[in-house]
C-alpha cells in the first residue's frame, strides 16, 4: 500500500483528536486549508467521523484514531544510538 498525501493528510486529521475525552470533536472550519477540508470530508465519508466538517469520533473513528495516533508516538520516539 502506498502512503499517498491524501492518507497523510487522514492521518493528521485523525491526529488532532483528543482521545482522553470521547466528547472532545474538532470543527475543521471553511477558511481551514483545502487539503484539511478534503480530508475531513473523507473520513467522514468513510464512516470514521459524525460530520462532514469534523464533528465527532464514530466507533470505527476512534478505533482508528488510535492506531494512528500510538503508530505516531512509535515512529517519534527517539532511537538510541548504537
Amino acid at each position: 500500500m502506498e502512503l499517498s498525501a491524501d492518507l497523510v493528510e487522514e492521518l493528521h486529521i485523525l491526529s488532532l483528536y483528543d482521545l482522553s475525552s470521547q466528547q472532545s470533536g474538532i470543527k475543521v472550519h471553511r477558511t481551514a486549508e483545502a487539503v484539511a477540508i478534503a480530508a475531513t470530508r473523507r473520513l467522514y465519508d468513510k464512516g470514521l467521523l459524525t460530520q462532514p466538517d469534523g464533528g465527532y469520533l464514530t466507533g470505527l473513528g476512534l478505533d482508528a484514531a488510535e492506531h494512528a495516533q500510538a503508530l505516531l508516538t512509535i515512529l517519534a520516539t527517539p532511537v538510541d544510538d548504537r
